[in-house]
């Protein structure tokens, strides 16, 4: 078994029976009292996000997880389907479950899934960067040339994101997701 000096951000552990990605932990020794750690975890089933803290050299219970390099095929309206880009297996996963991602994937991409020891699929995780076509944007008006002037577009997987002034329609623009977007 692992302790909480164990833990990593990004980590999956086993935590009040269900599985949670750890966002957030820190290390606090308040004083005269027991050390702790304060945990925020992502629970995979709800996607709820919840605080809790323990005490530090608590036993905790981390998931042994595998990855493989798939490639995005289609969306037939109720589930995505992916390919195994090793033993060329396909794999379909519920709409609903990974919609957050499929913002920021197109057909034929490649996608990281990331696979419980049973070979039950958990998420799907997209590269950090990714270069999209706007498919539609305002037309900047003359005089918002200000530096901080922003406007909404819409990308070619349906997403919107606001972007400088000066991007046109038909423009590729590349996106860092691990950054939050605005």
């Amino acid at each position: 078994m692992a302790t909480t000096s164990d833990l990593r951000k990004g980590m999956l552990i086993r935590y009040n029976g269900a599985i949670h990605r750890v966002v957030e932990y820190q290390h606090i020794a308040p004083g005269n009292w027991r050390a702790m750690v304060r945990m925020k975890l992502k629970n995979f089933d709800n996607g709820k996000i919840i605080e809790d803290r323990v005490r530090a050299g608590d036993e905790i219970d981390i998931v042994q997880t595998e990855t493989r390099t798939a490639t995005y095929l289609y969306n037939d309206g109720g589930s995505c389907h992916f390919m195994d880009t090793e033993s060329f297996d396909q794999i379909e996963l519920p709409a609903e479950i990974v919609a957050d991602q499929m913002l920021w994937i197109r057909e034929n991409d490649q996608v990281t899934l990331l696979l419980q020891g049973s070979g039950a699929v958990l998420d799907v995780e997209v590269p950090t960067f990714v270069a999209l076509k706007v498919t539609q944007a305002d037309v900047a008006v003359r005089g918002d040339t200000a530096s901080n002037v922003q406007k909404i577009v819409t990308l070619e997987t349906g997403a919107t994101v606001k972007v400088p002034a000066f991007i046109k329609e038909g423009d590729t623009i590349r996106i860092d997701l691990e950054r939050p977007l605005a």
